[in-house]
């Protein structure tokens, strides 16, 4: 048995409070790069697929410049951690903890995120 192509379609996901909000087909993630989601409440999330192909997501706001830019940053590892390294200002910030590893009093909202 075959199911049609609109049953089978798979979205990426974020969880927000207590439920899931559909974001894009996983194909528009590129491995090593990030793209910026509007949420429901006009904020922004930064998704990002690194090249082992495991998915992240938190705030696109940098707390340092105010910017909406996180999703536009690199992404790489640190001491086994990935993190994404602002494109402003470098601050990199843990893609799994949302904890700034240049300044350990500041931090950005994760999220969970899967493919549905």
């Amino acid at each position: 048995m075959t199911l049609a192509p609109e049953t089978t379609a798979l979205t990426v996901q974020l969880r927000l409070a207590d439920s899931w909000l559909a974001l894009c087909e996983p194909s528009a993630l590129t491995p090593g790069r990030g793209v910026a989601a509007l949420l429901p409440d006009g904020g922004q999330a930064a998704v990002f697929l690194d090249r082992a192909g495991r998915m992240y997501a938190i705030d696109n706001r940098d707390p340092f410049s105010g910017a909406a830019v996180l999703s536009r940053g690199l992404i790489g590892s640190y001491q086994g951690r990935p993190f994404v390294a602002s494109p402003l200002l470098k601050q990199r910030f843990d893609l799994e903890s949302g904890r700034c590893l240049d300044d350990e009093t500041v931090r950005v909202t994760t999220y969970e995120v899967r493919i549905s």
